[in-house]
């Protein structure tokens, strides 16, 4: 028995499950037995990762609006959860420049929605929300960010979650002040991830799924920003990562009710290049051009500390980047997406076993 497996059983909301990272969590947690509701905009595509794995099957979908506080809290009312795993969001630097107003609502705003329905439970209940590396005031040095580093953000994106960080501190303090724990009984911690990588992938301007598109259909990969760092790590990483925070802030909130970084360890580095070189390795032959274009300002480096995980819950990562790459790689040449869903799950549970 795995620490993990104290999740059978338990009543688990998920925001934003028809998501990749919420796709890949509704997985693992329905391996593990847990009773989850969903909370989430329909898919965007039929073709997503949610279906290929048969989502429905796996979780309760109520299809719904974060925005939409009314509804949200009714949801969250009734059923009552154990844990919460907040990743509703919009997720994308690009598209965040195309809608800046609807970025903070959906980022900032809607957090704020989950956690005061979360103040008006008469029950325990643990969250864990989800934010970013690129919560950081990014100065591109080869400094790693710590957790209390200053926040900020040239984008939207970035700076809706670092004023997301913001509300989630505040309510920490408000409402869900430590002081009074034995009260309210109401815990929350954020996670900052890094770039995370994996099997099931199709958002538009991500590397990942770019590389995918171009290798499926024989045309060469564009790179905007070829020697850009980013903190590559596959999703089973942070996700897993995520399960173990939650139980350790279940058992000892006064202790883990802060913020983490999740990323590779320091010396694992790869250029946006050195990503696509070892995809095409990988898939078995493709071709990549650069442009040195970039449409919008994006960041050329980004390094995280992630010592503070290391030093409170032993957790370290288990694949490099080199691994994760091919990891995910092997994931869009397979078949039937389903299984070796569910078999990548049991391969890193196997590890960390």
């Amino acid at each position: 028995m795995n620490i993990y497996d104290e999740y059978r059983g338990k009543k688990i909301l998920i925001t934003g499950h028809t998501g990749f990272k919420g796709a890949w969590l509704v997985a693992i947690l329905d391996s593990l037995g847990a009773h989850i509701l969903g909370y989430a905009l329909a898919p965007e595509f039929n073709h997503c990762l949610y279906n290929e794995i048969d989502g429905n099957k796996k979780c309760h979908s109520i299809t719904g609006d974060i925005r939409d506080k009314s509804k949200l809290t009714q949801v969250i009312k009734d059923f009552e959860p154990d844990y919460i795993f907040h990743l509703a969001a919009q997720a994308l630097v690009i598209r965040s420049y195309t809608i800046p107003s609807e970025t903070f609502e959906v980022n900032t705003v809607g957090t704020a929605n989950v956690l005061e329905a979360v103040n008006l439970l008469k029950k325990k209940c643990t969250i864990i929300a989800i934010t970013t590396d690129k919560v950081y005031e990014n100065k591109e040095w080869e400094h790693p960010y710590k957790e209390d580093d200053r926040l900020g953000g040239y984008d939207p994106y970035s700076a809706s979650k670092a004023c997301t960080e913001l509300v989630i501190s505040s309510f920490r303090n408000s409402f869900f002040n430590l002081s009074e724990y034995k009260k309210h009984q109401k815990a929350i911690i954020s996670v900052r991830a890094g770039n995370v990588i994996g099997g099931g992938d199709y958002s538009e301007n991500r590397i990942i799924p770019d590389v995918i598109r171009g290798l499926s259909k024989g045309d060469e990969i564009v790179l905007r920003s070829p020697n850009s760092i980013r903190p590559w790590q596959h999703v089973l990483e942070p996700l897993f990562a995520y399960l173990k925070l939650g139980l350790h802030i279940e058992k000892d909130p006064e202790k883990y009710s802060i913020a983490f970084n999740i990323g590779p360890n320091l010396d694992d580095i790869l250029t946006v290049e050195e990503l696509v070189q070892r995809a095409i390795k990988t898939w078995g032959k493709g071709k990549y051009v650069t442009t040195g274009e970039k449409k919008v300002h994006e960041a050329g480096l980004l390094k995280l500390d992630i010592s503070l995980i290391k030093d409170l819950l032993g957790w370290k990562p288990v694949y490099s980047s080199e691994e994760a790459i091919d990891k995910t790689i092997q994931w869009y040449k397979e078949s039937n997406k389903n299984d070796f869903t569910k078999q990548q799950i049991e391969d890193y549970l196997d590890e960390i076993s």
